[in-house]
This record gives structure tokens, sequence and C-alpha cells, in this order.
């Protein structure tokens, strides 16, 4: 019990870095929100962040929602309070949700194709890998490694590496599972929207577009500076896992070529 209290205090600490050391006297409202099924483990990633925000957000005045909307009922929505909107959707109702809300990030936590990438819609960010990204992560391995049978993840329930041990010992006891990639991408996108509040003021939708398109760092518990392209994707490290187990991460030292983040994945939009 006391190690248990002594962690949360830590936290709690590193909270309150954003702060100006006071609470604000008045409280703001910052609203997110999440359209996909329920079960996907997107949502309960998306949750996650909530709650982390607002455990950040008690000490700066800020309370974080999150309206949750069925994929049947998406058009038929005001989104106009949301500072954001994260989905997991098919791919036909996110390119209709792009466009239905241009001046908001639109958030993809479960699509990996690379034609969205390549299409480079103004205000799609992907915290999820692309296709390419992963299948360059298991080419790089293959060349130190060959005849490996690996598999690129965005996330793993045993990556302890860059406070990820900490990150998935408090998804598991909140949420009550292991995170996965969908898990990790919702969260991503809450914790870096929800950072930029604290850190930038930002309250409404188009500047916090611009933010995260433009003036992005994010650690993610992946241990890189992590931001986006001009595909929307959002470059980060990859783990590599065989028979279950993490084997390496990439991009792999001494093979990727450029050896940085840009190694994995389209870079640029079709011209």
């Amino acid at each position: 019990m006391l190690t248990k209290n002594i962690n949360l205090l830590l936290f709690s600490l590193g909270l309150l870095l954003f702060a100006p050391f006071c609470i604000s006297a008045e409280t703001i409202e910052i609203n997110f929100a999440y359209v996909g099924k329920q079960d996907n483990s997107a949502l309960l990633g998306v949750q996650q962040g909530l709650y982390e925000a607002n455990l950040q957000g008690q000490f700066l005045g800020q309370n974080y929602n999150l309206d949750i909307i069925t994929p049947a009922n998406a058009f038929n929505h005001d989104y106009s309070k949301y500072i954001a909107v994260l989905t997991a959707v098919d791919l036909k109702t996110f390119n209709k949700m792009t466009n239905h809300l241009p001046d908001t990030a639109v958030f993809n936590l479960n699509l990996d194709d690379d034609s969205l990438r390549r299409s480079c819609l103004a205000n799609a960010l992907h915290t999820i890998p692309s296709a390419r990204m992963k299948s360059d992560a298991v080419a790089q391995w293959q060349q130190k490694e060959p005849g490996s049978n690996v598999t690129a993840q965005a996330w793993h329930g045993d990556f302890v590496k860059f406070a990820a041990r900490d990150l998935n010992k408090r998804f598991k006891k909140k949420q009550g599972q292991t995170m996965d990639d969908d898990a990790w991408a919702g969260w991503a996108a809450v914790k870096m929207t929800s950072d930029s509040v604290a850190r930038e003021k930002i309250s409404d939708a188009k500047h916090m577009l611009i933010h995260l398109k433009t003036d992005l760092s994010f650690d993610g518990q992946k241990g890189s500076n992590m931001n986006f392209r001009e595909t929307g994707q959002l470059r980060q490290l990859m783990i590599l896992v065989e028979d279950g187990k993490i084997v390496a991460e990439a991009p792999v030292r001494g093979v990727a070529k450029p050896p940085t983040l840009d190694s994995l994945g389209l870079l640029n939009c079709e011209k």
C-alpha cells in the first residue's frame, strides 16, 4: 500500500510540472468525441487518456469530457464543441468524417491503409502505424536476422523501456486488460491533445489542428520525440515481436537508412 501511494504521489507531482503552481479559479471544459464501436480497444485507450488528463486538469482548471457516438449516428451530430474527434471506423466513414469536419483534427486510431497516408487529408492525424511502416520495420529486421518471422506492432503489453512499463501498468489496472496497438493509438491521441491544451492554452479545434500538425513534440512512452509527417502519419518507433515476445525495435540499429524514424513508412504526399 505504501509503494502504491508513493507511485500515485510521484505521478501527481509529474503532472504538476504543467501547472503554474496554483489552481485556476475558473475551470474550462475540454470536449472530445469518439466515433466508433464501443468494443474496439481504441475506446479503452481514449478513456485512459481522459482519466489521466483529468488528473492533470484538476491542478490546471481543466475538465475533460468524452462523448461516444456510434458510426450510425456519426453524421447526425453537432461537433462544434469538440477540441478533436477520435475515430475507430471503416475507411469510407473516416474519409467522410474528414470532409465533414475540415477545421477539426480527426484522429485515425485503427486504419493502417497506406492510401489514407498517400492522400494527405488536411485534417487527418494517424496515431496508428501504417501498413508500410510495419512492413518496412519487418524488412529491416530480416536484413539483420534472415528468416526471422517477426511482426511489427505499435505497442506491446511487455514493453518496459521509456516508462512504457508504467503506462502498461496504469492501463491494465484501470481498464482490466493489456494495452494493444489501437488502445495505445487512442491514449496517444488524447495525451498529445490534452498536453497541448495544458502547455499551449489552446482550447479551440482549429488552432489545435494547426498546432498538432506543425509544432507537436510528443514522447508517448516510446523514447523519441514524435510528430506528424505531411501525410498525417505520426512518426514512431515500432516494436518487433516473434512468438509473442519482443525481440527488437525499429528503426533497426545498423540497418535502417536513414537511421531515424523516417526509415519507416511513406514520407510525402502524392504529387
